[in-house]
């Protein structure tokens, strides 16, 4: 997807890239959602689960949802997906945006901005209107990256329904 780029924070160097997620990088995308999980309130980290919602994601064609990741060194150190959506609203197809993270020591270094430029590039190649995304309210580091990429807040809240209903 994107020709290499260099890092190097002193303990990991090399080239970076920017690619679509494969099925061998199934355990590294595993132990990605596992970290981001951890932190996030709302959801438990289950990996059995988050293998199959990404192999849901693997599945098909690809034209209607994404995983991109940043490589290094032979090893996935970030991640992110994009699903399409219709809005009413907007009156065509808008990006849902989820499971933005990177590897806690490669963090700082421009990987997830480069990760999100390349989710925006995915959703103008498809014509899509708006790109949306919901962050947990107390992970500011989260908050403040999103606020730095030119993400707004809105007014809308988020809410779910477990299931299946009692």
């Amino acid at each position: 997807m994107k020709q290499p780029d260099e890092i190097d924070n002193g303990t990991h160097t090399g080239a970076l890239t920017i690619r679509s997620a494969q099925r061998s990088d199934l355990d590294d995308l595993v132990s990605l959602l596992q970290a981001l999980f951890a932190i996030e309130e709302d959801f438990t980290p289950d990996p059995d689960r988050q293998r199959q919602g990404l192999k849901c994601f693997l599945d098909g064609c690809g034209k209607h949802r994404c995983i991109l990741v940043a490589e290094s060194e032979g090893r996935v150190i970030a991640m992110a997906t994009i699903q399409i959506l219709i809005s009413t609203a907007e009156g065509g197809p808008v990006g849902l945006v989820e499971d933005v993270v990177v590897r806690e020591d490669y963090r700082g270094q421009g990987i997830g901005r480069r990760l999100m430029t390349a989710l925006t590039t995915w959703a103008t190649e498809r014509g899509l209107m708006r790109l949306q995304l919901l962050a947990d309210r107390t992970n500011f580091s989260a908050l403040d990256f999103y606020n730095k990429q030119g993400w707004l807040p809105t007014r809308l809240m988020g809410l779910r329904k477990k299931w299946p209903l009692a």
